[in-house]
């Protein structure tokens, strides 16, 4: 592959460079001053203020594959990977450029799975940034990193669905402008296939029997006004035309909303290991331990050094991935996507740790955004499935490549 960037990635990699120093870096501690106060469930008032300059910018909307409804994108995967790895250094950048999760991902599930109806109601005011969305899937009584293991009931009555159950870890639920919560359950729980059982349906926020039981903290953060909640539906009905896709076909949706939406998380990743690394570097020349600077110290030399190998190393992995999705197809490149899913925030960890134990006590404090950034990057290896998840999934295609290679020059050596 070519690694060279393309003309219009670098010319929006300078504007984005721009706004960041500009307008993303200078407020952030206007945006910790809010989340941190007693109003953080509200909208936050300085990424309202920066949206407009965003989309005057062109910057808005980047991740969404060509679609007459985002002129402004139509970028490739690799294309959009360095611009997502910028806006992922600031944890909050991203919503400043519609481009935050889960909204992606949804956004992309609504273009690519939506009626023409649905996009109208829900995907054009998420495509303006004028309100959010959750995903509910994952559930507090099964292994929910197992999709068949869904018990959500999605039972049909007349013209109606009626959902039963309870999710929770619905990230974007407690954002008061969420308005709308793709929902996976079950509609055929007898269905010979495992995989045939499930379907998504729309649901929108506040619909009578959805309540919001609580938010659920990470490592003591409640990302406000962001959230990760537990939500119970008791005898929800919502119209049948509210089905994405048709009955049976979530496992599929499922599927299809995991490539482009989570490769975007290994993206950002990178760009929080970079910062922390510029954290780490900075530290270590101001600070002087047994009277020489920390960046004097063997080890310290030693973590740098691993650090820019390592970021590198899962950069490279990542546009390789990226590239492979644009040239033969996510279900194709599965086994690329599932390597950096594990490597990319295992990577952002070890770096960011190196990082907090230069800077001593001040590490896991809040003062230098290394403890959140930890905290954030530690979630991911649940978020986009688990480690062993994606594990099992690159030996089992590693398993079948080398046999497939085996057969063949068996075959070759013997004719």
């Amino acid at each position: 592959m070519d690694f060279e960037y393309s003309a219009r990635t670098k010319e929006l990699q300078k504007k984005l460079l721009a706004f960041m120093d500009e307008h993303i870096y200078p407020n952030e501690a206007k945006y910790y001053a809010h989340v941190r106060s007693d109003k953080r469930w509200e909208p936050v008032p300085i990424i309202e203020e920066l949206k407009p300059k965003a989309k005057a910018a062109g910057l808005w909307n980047l991740f969404l594959p060509k679609s007459p409804r985002a002129p402004g994108g139509g970028l490739s995967n690799l294309d959009y990977a360095p611009l997502c790895e910028i806006m992922g250094r600031a944890s909050w950048a991203p919503e400043v450029f519609n481009c935050s999760a889960p909204d992606t991902g949804n956004m992309e599930t609504l273009e690519r799975y939506g009626t023409e109806e649905q996009k109208k109601q829900w995907l054009d005011p998420l495509l303006e940034g004028r309100i959010r969305s959750a995903f509910l899937m994952t559930e507090p009584a099964v292994a929910s990193s197992d999709a068949t293991n869904i018990q959500m009931s999605i039972r049909k009555d007349g013209n109606d669905y009626v959902i039963n159950g309870r999710k929770w870890w619905s990230s974007g639920a407690g954002d008061p402008r969420c308005a709308i919560y793709i929902v996976m359950g079950k509609t055929n729980p007898d269905h010979a296939s495992r995989h045939s059982q499930q379907s998504m349906v729309l649901v929108p926020a506040g619909t009578p029997g959805v309540k919001i039981l609580r938010y659920l903290p990470v490592f003591g953060y409640d990302d406000a006004p962001h959230g990760h909640m537990e939500i119970d539906f008791k005898d929800v009905r919502v119209p049948a035309s509210n089905i994405l896709l048709g009955e049976g076909r979530g496992f599929e949706i499922a599927q299809g909303r995991l490539g482009p939406g989570r490769i975007h998380h290994c993206m950002r990743s990178i760009g929080q290991a970079e910062r922390a690394l510029e954290k780490m570097c900075k530290r270590a020349t101001q600070r002087v331990a047994f009277g020489r600077s920390v960046a004097e110290q063997g080890v310290t030399r030693e973590r740098i050094a691993e650090a820019r190998i390592m970021i590198d190393s899962a950069r490279f992995m990542v546009l390789h991935a990226a590239w492979r999705m644009d040239t033969v197809g996510n279900k194709v490149a599965r086994k690329e996507i599932a390597m950096i899913k594990v490597l990319a925030p295992n990577m952002a960890l070890q770096v960011i740790d190196w990082a907090m134990q230069v800077h001593g006590a001040a590490g896991v404090s809040d003062d230098f955004g290394l403890a959140n950034a930890y905290a954030h990057q530690r979630t991911l290896r649940f978020a986009d499935g688990p480690d062993e998840v994606h594990r099992n999934a690159i030996a089992k295609q590693e398993i079948a490549d080398q046999t497939t290679i085996a057969e063949a020059l068996a075959q070759k050596k013997g004719g």
